[in-house]
């Protein structure tokens, strides 16, 4: 929210006012005789603005421009925010502890892999499919574990529905982890290249025995793969 403050109009009556009052008693008919006057109204209006407070009003900061990313990658990171949306809820509704910190794990990878559909060059193909399959079933699976949890029941098939459904988004996870590391295939490749590369050149030009070369290209690939695997 924005603060705005609006300052008062009294302040400018009562300056006006004793400026009346000032030529109604006094005479106006020499230059010192408008000083005076002036400087009371001056007066006047510093005094009635220093106690009058001006009113606050609030209002909501302009919407930001949305950024696009292109008619693809908008339709992959907005059908993104509804599973993300629904998977909060359905983690604030399930009350087992540990399939809410699968949930939280699956909506944070989901959100990962959506979010590479900004990049240039990005497999939008690849990600859209995974949406398409792997959301789906997720969501479907998780709303009749919370269905079945809301029955507080201990029966067999109940309880063996849901344990089994637990297990599975293990698997999940492992299937969401594969498939952000493989929208990275085409970049590690392009990186290990460009490691090797460099490393050629530095070896060429004498600026690098064999030690320090394998120090640096191990060093590269160690601060590779920590900034990939950044949120």
């Amino acid at each position: 929210m924005r603060e705005i403050k609006q300052k008062s109009a009294i302040p400018v009556y009562i300056a006006a006012g004793v400026f009346a009052i000032y030529a109604l008693i006094f005479p106006l008919y020499a230059l010192w005789h408008f000083l005076i006057a002036a400087c009371m109204t001056a007066a006047a209006w510093l005094v009635a603005d220093a106690l009058i407070k001006p009113t606050i009003e609030y209002v909501p900061e302009p919407a930001p421009e949305p950024v696009s990313y292109g008619a693809e990658a908008d339709a992959i990171l907005a059908e993104d925010a509804k599973a993300r949306s629904e998977l909060t809820r359905l983690r604030a509704s399930i009350q087992n502890s540990a399939v809410r910190q699968k949930i939280a794990k699956l909506s944070d990878l989901g959100g990962k892999i959506a979010a590479q559909a900004k990049e240039q060059g990005a497999d939008l193909a690849r990600i859209k499919k995974f949406q398409n399959y792997y959301i789906p079933t997720t969501l479907k699976l998780l709303n009749a574990y919370d269905r079945m949890a809301s029955l507080d029941v201990e029966g067999e098939n109940i309880s063996g529905t849901m344990t089994k459904i637990s297990d599975m988004l293990d698997t999940e996870i492992a299937a969401y982890t594969k498939q952000l590391d493989g929208l990275f295939a085409g970049e590690a490749m392009d990186i290990d290249t460009e490691i090797e590369v460099m490393g050629q050149m530095l070896k060429r030009e004498g600026l690098s025995d064999e030690d320090e070369l394998e120090d640096y290209i191990r060093r590269a690939q160690a601060s590779y793969n920590t900034k990939r695997n950044k949120p």
